[in-house]
């Protein structure tokens, strides 16, 4: 077959996303020791379809060594770290008011901080992360990363017994233990399917797919303790066993790395402590700048002269980035395709980070509904999340261009928001509450594992981390800068605690992320179009 024949739509979304030399479009130095089917501009046979030995060896792209049953377990095991991810957010979004009352705190800012350190953590620390398990073990980390989940998610039930702010600390911590799971779990992914084929499209796609599950059993559940046991911390404790219990079922289930091969591809790896500390601290002081001007006001010094020093940190992780010969993300190699991409991705994540926020404090604050009752009405949701995630599958495998697919996500994001911003408040949940919690799943299960499936395909084997790495910093992150930014634009405009401003203020918060959820449009049909000028022959 020649390689013009073989050119799907996949591929042509990688080629415009690899510069002309031969390395990873992410940048990944050196070429000692990766794989054979290392990406490059001349090699995208290995994109389009599972190679012919592969086929015949496992029938499709299934992993080596592994039977059919194992190989479930290990898709599940996976999964499961974006299971757990999600059930943290739900988990601080449900009961956020009951916490509250139980701290004595009930301004609104205060409480966003519940689901908003918990994001911010699991965004900063990925790269870092992932990064780190390219070079120590994707699967050691991944281990790591639950064992650390399960003692923060055991600190922030004790912390009942303590203030707020302890709650808010052991949040934040206990979000760094997602930010191991997800990139080495998506490396570890990547890894195994490095054939790209019908089965890793599927991997993937569930993984994106039990996003919405894994929110809204978090909700339910933590509601449930909240409301009616009356103990919210026994959520905390019960997420702390479910770590332990996958930290155990991982190490099992989970193939070890090839240890001459890994260490071939790790020789000579070094990590970048001087770009960590300034992406890190960078991306830390900013988040808390923008989601700390909505609480106590911009005008308050330190809330700009943490804006400000994060900013200065961030010019020093990119001018760091650009200098050292091995850096956590190589911007030299980004093209400005793979950089359309992440901000596509961003601004349609922190749309739905909005959405979803200010939508329960409409129906908690503004419908007077309780939280098990808004938890069970997400559930639709789980079932059009895997829908979503089917239809992904489906359109890889019908070489629908990606580009197109994230153009759909990125309107999948938007209409929610549009419907939150016009719906009546006692109109009945059939109506546009329950539209929207069909179409949202849409947005969330296609950006993300079209993204991820495109920088997996992009970037060798020894580079995994960074591929998941990246998508997933982006999701979180976003969705953690976006409610800052919603929440400064609803404080200047309707800072009232009456039920109008309240309404008023969720209403602007939605136009925002209609906003941003629009410029995102924009950008990927941008994307579009610059893809359909890419030379079939490239």
């Amino acid at each position: 077959m020649s390689k013009e024949a073989s050119f799907s739509g996949e591929d042509a979304i990688c080629a415009s996303v690899i510069k002309d030399k031969p390395v990873s479009p992410m940048g990944v130095g050196e070429t000692d020791g990766i794989n054979p089917r290392t990406v490059s501009p001349t090699s995208f046979e290995s994109l389009g379809e599972p190679s012919n030995s592969s086929v015949e060896k496992h029938g499709d792209d299934r992993p080596p060594n592994m039977s059919l049953l194992h190989e479930l377990a290990f898709v599940g095991v996976i999964i499961s770290s974006q299971i757990v991810t999600q059930v943290g957010v739900g988990q601080g979004l449900a009961p956020m008011k009951i916490v509250g009352e139980h701290f004595g705190q009930y301004d609104a800012g205060k409480l966003s901080w519940y689901v908003a350190a918990y994001s911010l953590t699991v965004g900063t620390f990925i790269i870092a992360c992932g990064r780190a398990g390219d070079m120590y073990s994707h699967k050691k980390l991944f281990l790591f990363g639950y064992a650390w989940l399960s003692l923060w998610a055991l600190l922030s039930g004790i912390s009942s017994y303590s203030n707020s702010v302890f709650f808010d600390i052991c949040r934040g911590l206990q979000g760094i233990g997602p930010a191991f799971l997800l990139p080495n779990g998506l490396a570890i992914l990547g890894r195994a399917y490095h054939t790209p084929g019908r089965r890793k499209h599927l991997a993937f796609a569930s993984f994106g797919a039990v996003a919405p599950f894994g929110c809204c059993v978090g909700a339910i559940f933590a509601a449930l303790f909240a409301q009616l046991v009356k103990i919210w911390a026994l959520a905390y404790y019960v997420m702390a066993g479910v770590g332990l219990l996958m930290t155990i079922a991982s190490y099992f289930v989970i193939p070890d790395e090839d240890k001459e091969e890994f260490a071939r591809e790790a020789a000579g790896q070094k990590f970048d402590y001087y770009g960590a500390i300034a992406g890190i601290g960078g991306l830390i002081l900013i988040n808390v700048a923008w989601n700390q001007g909505p609480v106590v006001g911009w005008q308050v010094p330190y809330v700009y002269i943490l804006l400000i020093i994060g900013f200065l940190f961030m010019a020093a992780f990119i001018v760091i980035e650009l200098t050292v010969a091995q850096p956590l993300i190589p911007l030299k190699e980004m093209s400005p395709a793979t950089i359309r991409i992440l901000s596509t991705i961003a601004l349609g994540w922190a749309t739905f980070g909005i959405w979803l926020v200010y939508l329960w404090s409409f129906c908690l604050d503004v419908r007077h509904e309780s939280p098990i009752e808004v938890g069970v009405q997400f559930l639709p949701t789980i079932v059009a999340g895997f829908c979503a995630a089917g239809l992904t599958a489906f359109l890889f495998g019908r070489h629908v261009e990606p580009t197109v697919m994230m153009v759909i996500a990125l309107i999948g994001f938007c209409i929610p928001s549009i419907l939150l911003a016009t719906m009546p408040v006692h109109q009945t949940y059939w109506s546009a509450l329950f539209v929207s919690f069909l179409i949202a799943p849409f947005g969330m299960d296609i950006s993300f594992p079209t993204a991820t499936i495109m920088l997996s395909n992009a970037v060798p084997r020894n580079r995994q981390g960074i591929a998941g790495s990246l998508v997933a910093t982006v999701v979180n992150y976003a969705i953690s800068i976006g409610l800052g930014i919603a929440g400064t634009v609803v404080r200047q405009l309707s800072p009232g605690q009456d039920p109008q401003s309240l309404l008023h203020g969720i209403r602007i918060a939605a136009y925002v992320g209609v906003g941003l959820s629009g410029a995102g449009i924009v950008l990927a049909l941008i994307e579009v179009f610059l893809h359909r000028k890419v030379p079939k022959g490239l």
